[in-house]
């Protein structure tokens, strides 16, 4: 068992270690005919997105399917409508240009009855009357997967499917909690089950729920468009930016852990997501099974047996090459918690006997130690400091480039709780985290406090608990958000 990092050390004379610090510029993105700009939405709206001219990705047209009562589905396809032809912004929240053929994501939507499946009154109403929250989430689950199997068998499918929940949907089979005899506690989620059910059918979707269409929500029209109409324009499987300034021929791997539905079973899960390209385009996997007790090892976070570790490795290297067609000149694995001394020598050996630069490294989402400014701002956004043996980094912060800061509490750094192999510097991997909090297709925000590989690998986790272990998970992104 490892243990927690020491505390900073301090000096023989008694006085705290001295904190030395950089700042890193916020990194930037391309768009497409090869502009660069640092914001998401600033970057579309003057350039256009980046698979539009830089590769045979880009939707020109999108066939959308809707699901809902007939009142949201026609409420849906209005929003969608109006709001794609563009939506006005305020002092604090940019303009959307739309997705329309000449502005925006340029390109157009549609739509037709025969893509849409109605919940019809009479069964939604026997779904809401059940009275046990187990049987009532079942059925509206068991519900939802009817309609997707009704547009996924029809002559003509949509390319995406919008799912309109009603208020009552939500409130009554929006999660479930439940005991069973051999699962022990069962935490269930809509969203997430609607997922994996969708996926059996390879449709991706996205979730809208009546506020945002009847103007309930209260969140800016234009930051709604944004978020809503970028997520959609990936899950069409476009890609509306990419890193500037990875190092080329670099794998990047994030790795999470899951334990599947109920909390009788120790059996635990690996999900991965793997960032392949420049583009920052990448697979989801889904790692072996193992066991893990934390009475019986003294730690609440999962760590792998080096064969595990090994095994892992070895599933990345095989699908990297399988769709990049060639070996990576470097591996960089990322983690939330420590290597143990076994799952390092695993990491290690598998790929060492394949590549011959890695980095293992272990970033931590804390809040014991935190910069406090003389000024009324946050610290930067893009700021590394050094404090005894540990390193941090502010991923989140003071946005000096564009004069804002995006948050809502006052941030606190990732901290470096780990770094194996030593092939790259410290400052070299810690731009790259930098850069990768800024992939996150699912919405049009700067940026997030998580590089993407650990971001998604919670996420893809979550997801994958709803999926049975006979059934293999499909390894696109856009299935997942």
């Amino acid at each position: 068992m490892t243990a927690r990092p020491a505390p900073p050390r301090i000096s023989p004379a008694g006085s705290p270690s001295l904190i030395a610090s950089t700042y890193f510029p916020e990194p930037l993105l391309q768009f497409a005919d090869d502009g660069l700009h640092i914001d998401p939405k600033a970057g579309i709206a003057r350039y256009g997105p980046r698979s539009w001219t830089a590769s045979g990705r880009h939707p020109t047209r999108l066939r959308v399917g809707l699901i809902g009562t007939a009142e949201l589905v026609e409420a849906a396809r209005t929003w969608m409508s109006s709001r794609a032809e563009g939506v006005r912004g305020d002092l604090n929240n940019p303009e959307f240009p739309g997705w329309m053929p000449d502005r925006g994501f340029f390109s157009s939507l549609e739509f037709d009855d025969a893509w849409n499946e109605e919940l019809g009154q009479t069964e939604l109403r026997q779904v809401l009357e059940i009275k046990s929250q187990k049987d009532r989430f079942h059925a509206a689950l068991t519900l939802f997967e009817a309609k997707f199997r009704q547009l996924a068998e029809r002559d003509s499918v949509p390319d995406y499917v919008v799912i309109a929940l009603s208020d009552q949907i939500v409130t009554r089979c929006g999660t479930a909690d439940y005991t069973g005899k051999e699962t022990g506690a069962v935490h269930r989620d809509l969203r997430r089950a609607l997922k994996a059910s969708a996926m059996k059918f390879r449709i991706p979707t996205q979730i809208v729920r009546a506020p945002a269409l009847d103007g309930r929500d209260r969140t800016p029209p234009s930051r709604i468009a944004w978020n809503f109409f970028t997520a959609m324009y990936c899950k069409a499987g476009g890609y509306p930016w990419s890193p500037y300034g990875l190092t080329p021929g670099t794998c990047y791997v994030g790795i999470g852990f899951y334990r599947p539905l109920g909390s009788a079973d120790a059996t635990m899960q690996t999900s991965l997501v793997q960032v392949f390209d420049e583009r920052g385009e990448g697979l989801v996997l889904r790692g072996h099974e193992f066991e893990w007790d934390p009475n019986k090892t003294g730690s609440r976070s999962p760590h792998l047996t080096a064969d595990g570790a090994h095994q892992l490795m070895a599933l990345v290297l095989d699908r990297y090459e399988a769709a990049m067609k060639q070996t990576p000149a470097r591996i960089v694995v990322h983690k939330t918690s420590r290597y143990w001394p076994d799952e390092r020598d695993g990491f290690r050996a598998a790929i060492e006997s394949r590549v011959r630069r890695y980095d293992l490294m272990a970033l931590e989402v804390q809040s014991r130690v935190r910069l406090i400014t003389t000024s009324k701002y946050p610290p930067l956004r893009g700021t590394r400091f050094t404090f005894g043996d540990l390193d941090y980094l502010y991923t989140t912060g003071y946005i000096s480039a564009l004069n804002e800061f995006h948050g809502m509490h006052v941030p606190a750094p990732l901290q470096v709780a780990d770094h194996v192999g030593q092939d790259s510097s410290r400052d070299a991997l810690l731009k790259e985290v930098l850069a990768l909090t800024k992939l996150n297709w699912n919405s049009a925000a700067l940026g997030g406090l998580l590089p993407i590989t650990i971001k998604f690998s919670g996420l893809v986790g979550e997801i994958m608990r709803e999926i049975p272990a006979d059934r293999e998970p499909l390894p696109q992104f856009k299935f997942y958000i």
